[in-house]
């Protein structure tokens, strides 16, 4: 990660995702209304609060399992390479499965992952994005749920991070860079949130 300085502008409250998330849940529970079990599969380590929040809004037996993948490394920029850093515990053949990402970006990881997971075949398979960014698409992939489409900006927080900072924002935000020297601070402080 660089030393630029940085503020994050507010684009999503935790307000606003808190009943997206209700929404999205509403909507799952219906359409796996005849399953024993789900196995809800968070992507890795973006989706983690969205995960949490998700599983708990939804009205059936779940099991929850991670794979996690990347293609970003401390970038704000993918590197359109994936790679599968945790493989998953549990088995998936003939089994109801939700993947969770956080962000559908170029489209290369959900591709990815979801070619990974059908070849375990699962009985049914369908994914879900907290956000999508359909502007910066290089394959034609899409979640079957997407809480919020977003313009082409870098964004952190609820989970999300930039070079493994602002995961813990109960928002999202935008990171806007500033000129060097904006801030007269030490290079290790944390960025400041921008006021709504």
């Amino acid at each position: 990660m660089g030393d630029r300085p940085y503020v994050i502008d507010r684009m999503i409250s935790a307000k606003t995702i808190a009943a997206r998330v209700e929404e999205l849940a509403r909507e799952i529970t219906d359409a796996f209304s005849h399953t024993d079990k789900l196995v809800v599969v968070g992507l890795l380590r973006g989706s983690f609060v969205f995960i949490a929040d998700l599983v708990r809004e939804l009205e059936m037996p779940v099991e929850v399992d991670f794979i996690e993948a990347s293609s970003y490394g401390n970038s704000t920029e993918s590197s359109r390479e994936v790679r599968i850093l945790k493989d998953l515990r549990g088995e998936i053949g003939g089994r109801d499965v939700l993947l969770v990402e956080d962000i559908v970006d170029t489209g290369y990881t959900l591709a990815h992952v979801t070619g990974l997971l059908k070849s375990r075949g699962p009985e049914r398979l369908e994914t879900i994005a907290l956000l999508d960014k359909p502007s910066r698409r290089e394959i034609d992939v899409r979640a079957t749920w997407t809480g919020f489409e977003i313009p082409d900006e870098f964004v952190v927080g609820y989970g999300i991070d930039y070079a493994e900072r602002n995961r813990n924002h109960p928002h999202i935000g935008k990171v806007r860079f500033l000129e060097p020297g904006a801030f007269d601070r030490p290079k290790a402080a944390e960025p400041r949130t921008h006021p709504q």
